[in-house]
């Protein structure tokens, strides 16, 4: 099922998949996103789920952990196991207090949680942060650079990137800080300049009670908040050199 989108001839509509079993929180959903530029997609039950994901690749998914048939975790697992569906950012709506459940949904690799009942301001920020790293997730080269980063710029811990792209880097860490934490960076490159600075923020874990990436060590990815275009091209010629990739 779906709504019709608004119409906007310089955008494409976003889609978005809402999957619950209970037709009120479907139509509750719905309101959040009756001012944005989205398509509504809408399902009742894990299978219908997948049918959809497959046939609309929708830009995000909001998916109830319990419902008809598969249930939401498992409905999850599919989708960030399938290639055709794994980078669509599936967002887990659970009920509070319940730890089980929290695990359950951390286990299938979810890339965020919400708990009912439902606020608008909740749905409309989670849609912007994933939608927003969605686009900025670009290729990635593994490499081994020396990044100093930190809380304070006079107090800097270092270690070296597994991958880095335009957009960010992920660290190998068990030393892991909160998400949304913003850190100093300097990225050491092997171009003769002083290091390339700028701020970061951690976007996501690879907590190892919460392994989102198995491909991925423990550690950060972090993500470039202020860092201009000069600095960008910079870096861009730095990764296109054939020597600075790990192999």
């Amino acid at each position: 099922m779906s709504s019709a989108p608004p119409t906007d001839r310089a955008h494409k509509p976003i889609k978005v998949l809402l999957v619950d079993d209970v037709e009120l929180f479907i139509e509750l959903e719905k309101t959040f996103f009756c001012r944005e530029q989205f398509q509504i997609l809408t399902a009742v039950s894990g299978e219908e789920a997948l049918a959809l994901a497959h046939k609309e690749k929708p830009q995000l998914i909001f998916l109830d952990l319990y419902l008809s048939g598969i249930n939401g975790d498992d409905v999850c697992r599919q989708l960030k196991a399938d290639p055709q569906t794994a980078q669509i950012p599936v967002i887990m709506v659970i009920q509070q207090g319940g730890e089980k459940d929290l695990a359950a949904c951390r286990a299938a690799c979810c890339d965020d949680i919400l708990y009912k009942p439902v606020r608008g301001e909740d749905f409309l920020r989670a849609s912007r942060e994933q939608l927003s790293l969605a686009e900025r997730r670009a290729p990635r080269i593994e490499t081994q650079i020396l990044v100093h980063y930190g809380l304070r710029e006079d107090k800097l811990l270092q270690q070296f990137t597994v991958n880095v792209g335009l957009g960010g880097l992920f660290l190998a860490t068990e030393a892991l800080l909160s998400i949304d934490t913003w850190l100093d960076l300097q990225l050491e490159l092997s171009d003769g300049l002083p290091p390339l600075a700028c701020r970061g923020r951690v976007a996501w874990l690879n907590h190892p009670d919460w392994i989102k990436k198995p491909q991925l060590p423990c550690g950060m990815g972090v993500e470039f908040v202020d860092i201009s275009e000069e600095q960008q091209q910079r870096l861009s010629r730095h990764l296109a050199r054939p020597d600075v990739t790990s192999g």
